[in-house]
């Protein structure tokens, strides 16, 4: 059992004042998502007390460049939704724990997430309660031998890569350093400059995705470098010397797709869609820094029937998935928008497609640098929110290299013909 012993709030260290900053078309959609969870695993820590101490100093010293992250959502009188902080701002949300019973090893060796749940803030809260809640909550629960690091994020305020550039510089604080080396690039408005009315102010207005689906189960199969290296030779087989070879994500993306769609059975005519969150950073007109703090990723979809994904060889599903991602350049990221605008869809996870496989996270995050000042953590998964049938989320390998961990969540009865797939497997 884990048991909750202070619950604290931390604001920037030294005032920064009142803050405003309009939520842009790339946040929006994810107003219906929940709170984006990442928990870390470290080994040691002996002086917990010492460790907490550090943590939320460097919280406090951090959140003056990161400070929407202390804010709360708002809406001005048109209803178009802002980030707020100010000195009335509750601030991040820091909670200490502990779990003494429960030890690092197991955690690692957890495939699933049954062992995570009370390790992480905010389950199956949407981003929308943001009007009236901190848009970071962070548990650090004392562990057997060890420290869990469990963050919950608002998915309307920011992505995955600016996620990472926050925890790296808190860490980099806590571990010595006396500032951030790059500081966030907080004017969203510069990648996209449109006022988009929405009416939604309560979770009930927000799309009823949180009803019971099938039950899925969720598992981590971890790829080594040599078994990624495998993966991609074999999409590569077929490709001209000539000719680009397909990377590392398209070749792995296919292995997967591939997998999944024989894990669901599917028919020859079935349609299977593969979709992925692209980082839009480098691809807008004119493109924005990789500090742009916020969400500036799309959701690509490609569209096939399963028969030509299961009979055919890799490099099919992975020249479709390459396609897809070249297409995506500033024009279709403008006209994309342009349509959202006209007409906002909330995402709802249904919207990923039909027999879908949608991958999101990314092995370039440097997970495993995160690093506080008692060592580089031991494992580094997503949480329970924002899992639906078909969801990938990819990290770098523990072991470094090529390696990749590759967390999916299935319907139980596909998850299990997926563990038992040796050509899916390759030693994983």
């Amino acid at each position: 059992a884990v048991e909750i012993l202070e619950k604290t709030a931390v604001k920037p260290e030294k005032s920064v004042g009142r803050k405003e900053c309009r939520l842009v078309t790339f946040d929006l959609p994810y107003l219906a998502f929940f709170y984006n969870q990442k928990l870390l695993i470290y080994r040691g820590g002996e002086d917990f007390d010492e460790i907490f101490a550090s943590l939320r100093a460097g919280l406090a010293a951090v959140l003056e460049e990161f400070h929407q992250l202390a804010g709360r959502l708002d809406k001005d009188e048109d209803g178009v939704f802002k980030v707020v902080y100010d000195e009335e701002a509750e601030g991040v949300e820091l909670v200490s724990a502990a779990a003494p019973e429960l030890d690092v090893a197991e955690l690692t060796a957890e495939e699933g997430t049954s062992k995570f749940k009370d390790l992480l803030p905010y389950n199956g809260i949407l981003n929308l309660e943001g009007l009236h809640r901190p848009l970071l909550a962070v548990q650090v629960t004392k562990l057997k031998d060890g420290v869990a690091l469990g963050c919950a994020f608002n998915h309307a305020i920011l992505d995955g890569t600016s996620t990472w550039h926050f925890m790296s510089s808190w860490a980099g604080i806590c571990n010595g350093g006396d500032s951030i080396p790059v500081v966030p690039f907080l004017e969203r408005t510069k990648a996209r400059d449109v006022r988009v009315k929405l009416n939604l102010s309560k979770p009930s207005d927000a799309p009823e995705h949180a009803k019971a689906g099938p039950v899925l189960r969720e598992k981590v199969f971890k790829f080594s470098e040599a078994a990624i290296d495998e993966i991609k030779a074999k999409a590569n087989d077929a490709v001209a010397a000539a000719e680009k070879p397909f990377s590392t994500f398209q070749s792995l993306s296919a292995h997967v797709w591939q997998a999944v769609c024989r894990a669901r059975s599917l028919a020859p005519e079935d349609y299977t869609v593969f979709t992925v969150f692209v980082d839009c950073r480098k691809r807008v007109d004119p493109p924005m820094p990789e500090s742009y703090f916020g969400n500036l990723i799309q959701a690509i979809f490609t569209v096939t029937a399963a028969g030509l994904v299961l009979g055919s060889p890799p490099d099919f599903g992975a020249g479709l998935i390459r396609s897809a991602i070249e297409a995506h350049d500033a024009t279709a990221i403008q006209k994309r928008n342009e349509e959202w605008e006209s007409k906002p869809i909330i995402f709802e996870f249904k919207d990923a497609g039909v027999n879908c496989v949608a991958v999101g996270s990314s092995p370039r995050f440097k997970v495993y640098d995160i690093d506080f000042g008692f060592g580089a953590p031991e494992s580094v998964r997503s949480g329970l929110n924002n899992r639906f049938d078909g969801m990938v989320y990819l990290y770098p390998g523990k072991s470094g290299g090529r390696s990749i961990d590759v967390e999916i969540s299935l319907e139980a009865s596909a998850m299990e013909k997926l563990e038992k797939d040796k050509d899916f497997l390759i030693g994983a």
